[in-house]
């Protein structure tokens, strides 16, 4: 295949700018912030399972509460019924009964109490619990949402680059005959390179140097004759760097 030089040097243009859309898209797909949001998503996760079970606790303590609360009102309307029918009372056999009775409703009043600053002290000390991973879930959301700011603005960085770079390669791609380009983009597809400098007998894109008869083919190629490297098939495009 047959094209001018100054075409061919023009292709080194067109490599240049498809290596920085290469590097700059991997970039948009590795941003470090995505790996931190993973890792920190991940650590919330794990965080937010604790959380689910510390609420458990603090809300079985607090169904426990309530039902020890309404056992004390109980007993204390039992109480104050007794009470006001001992006072009323004149029958000394109703009356030793209904004694009888408040002993035994005050002693289930004190082993409820008891029972209520117990659980009451384990809610205390699960609320805290709870308080504390909520804390650390609502830090971890935080994070999540700067790192997420900080890696949309930097895919947006990186987005506008890639819009010049396309504009870049639209305008090279102009100056660039098809069949020359086609040569080019099949090249490329197969290696990443579509084309490289040929400076001092080596391929610039595979670094592979010529010796013997393939160096004496690009030698003896002309000017205007597209030469492809033997190892990675990139357009060889010859200066007065090649050394030929």
């Amino acid at each position: 295949m047959k094209a001018t030089a100054a075409a061919q040097r023009s292709l080194l243009d067109l490599q240049t700018v498809d290596t920085n859309v290469t590097r700059v898209t991997h970039r948009v797909s590795h941003l470090p912030e995505i790996a931190a949001i993973a890792a920190v998503v991940a650590e919330r996760d794990a965080l937010r399972g604790r959380l689910a079970s510390e609420l458990g606790v603090v809300e079985d303590a607090r169904t426990e509460l309530s039902r020890i609360e309404s056992d004390v009102a109980v007993v204390d309307t039992r109480i104050a019924r007794d009470t006001e029918r001992l006072a009323g009372s004149s029958s000394a056999k109703d009356a030793t009964a209904l004694e009888s009775e408040l002993v035994s409703l005050r002693r289930r009043k004190e082993n409820l109490e008891d029972a209520e600053l117990d659980v009451m002290e384990r809610l205390e000390a699960a609320e805290a619990a709870y308080n504390e991973t909520a804390a650390s879930d609502a830090a971890l959301r935080d994070r999540i949402a700067e790192l997420e700011a900080a890696r949309d603005e930097s895919r947006a960085g990186l987005e506008k680059e890639l819009e010049a770079l396309r504009a870049s390669r639209a305008s090279v791609i102009a100056t660039v005959e098809e069949s020359l380009l086609a040569v080019y983009e099949r090249s490329r597809s197969r290696s990443g390179f579509g084309a490289a400098l040929f400076r001092a007998g080596t391929c610039g894109a595979c670094t592979m140097t010529l010796t013997g008869n393939d160096f004496a083919a690009v030698r003896a190629a002309a000017p205007d004759d597209v030469v492809l490297c033997p190892e990675c098939g990139a357009v060889l495009v010859r200066t007065e760097e090649s050394g030929l």
